[in-house]
């Protein structure tokens, strides 16, 4: 494992070996077992798109595992004033270990990635969000002790979460299926692939999609950058709530699960996110213990 730029680039394995690394990096911190995997190494963390979840999340797994890590928003760096991305790549791997970037293109990550000489983390882009699916895998796997014939349902818009949740979900033997407003449907590719698999189903029906779920997932309407389409967004995403009545068709005692900032009332409902909040939050807290997985092993990997 060279880089992780996209969940399409890894095996079911690889998959595996990073969900398994952070059960153990989680039982370590748990139990105050220092794991200095990082120790004098360098991470760079630069911020395209601001977060609150991202970084904190890799801010403190790169200081838990012994290493130094380095904050960079555009705004620090020349790259937001026009410096070519292979140009920073090239810099950048002359001074650090490793890099993660979240930021808008895909790429802008696989450039980086190719014109440098360090392992990449894709903190998240438009395209996909494979740290944070690792973490959904991972919370998945804690309450059920397998993943593979569990069903995954993802409820809203088709974005990076959706095309993510579709490779990771399947690549670990899931059922997936999606539920979108047909002009909010996942990337074009990602489907074209997915439907070779008899274990996916794409439709505009919520209540199709939600009929035996073991996991419910749903994001945002209104991702960052799309403020101004809120009101047309809320109009054309109507009847995709997960509510109460969606939850009764998935198996009893279903996770819901959503990778936050969550806007109750319009893709969830209070209730609903209540109820399942304990889920939701130790999924955001598996951010910290998939990402430190994913540094170690890329380290190991390109040692």
């Amino acid at each position: 494992m060279k880089n992780l730029l996209k969940l399409q680039d890894m095996s079911t394995e690889e998959i595996t070996a990073v969900l398994d690394l952070a059960d153990q990096l989680k039982y370590e911190r748990k139990h105050n077992i220092p794991h200095p995997h990082l120790a004098g190494k360098s991470v760079g963390l630069i911020f395209q798109k601001s977060s609150t979840r991202t970084r904190v999340s890799f801010e403190t797994g790169v200081y838990q595992l012994g290493g130094q890590p380095l904050f960079l928003s555009s705004r620090d760096l020349q790259i937001g004033r026009g410096e070519p991305v292979q140009d920073t790549a090239r810099v950048l791997s002359r001074y650090l270990n490793m890099i993660m970037i979240r930021t808008y293109e895909q790429k802008e990550v696989e450039d980086l990635a190719k014109y440098g000489s360090i392992p990449v983390i894709n903190g998240l882009t438009d395209y996909c969000h494979p740290c944070q699916v690792l973490a959904d895998l991972m919370t998945i796997r804690e309450k059920y002790g397998v993943l593979d014939g569990l069903k995954m349902t993802y409820i809203g818009d088709g974005d990076n979460m959706a095309n993510s949740l579709i490779v990771g979900g399947l690549r670990m033997g899931m059922k997936v299926a999606v539920a979108t407003p047909e002009a909010y449907r996942p990337d074009p590719e990602i489907l074209k692939w997915a439907s070779q698999n008899k274990d996916f189903t794409f439709t505009n029906d919520p209540k199709e999609a939600a009929a035996d779920a073991d996991a419910v997932f749903t994001d945002t309407w209104v991702s960052m950058g799309m403020e101004e389409q809120k009101e047309k967004r809320v109009r054309d995403f109507a009847g995709y709530t997960v509510d109460d009545e969606l939850m009764g068709l998935a198996k009893p005692g279903a996770m819901v699960l959503h990778c936050l900032p969550a806007y109750r009332g319009y893709e969830i409902t209070e209730k609903v996110f209540e109820d399942h909040a304990d889920e939701i939050f130790e999924e955001a807290e598996n951010r910290l213990h998939a990402q430190k997985a994913v540094m170690v092993k890329l380290m190991r990997d390109n040692a």
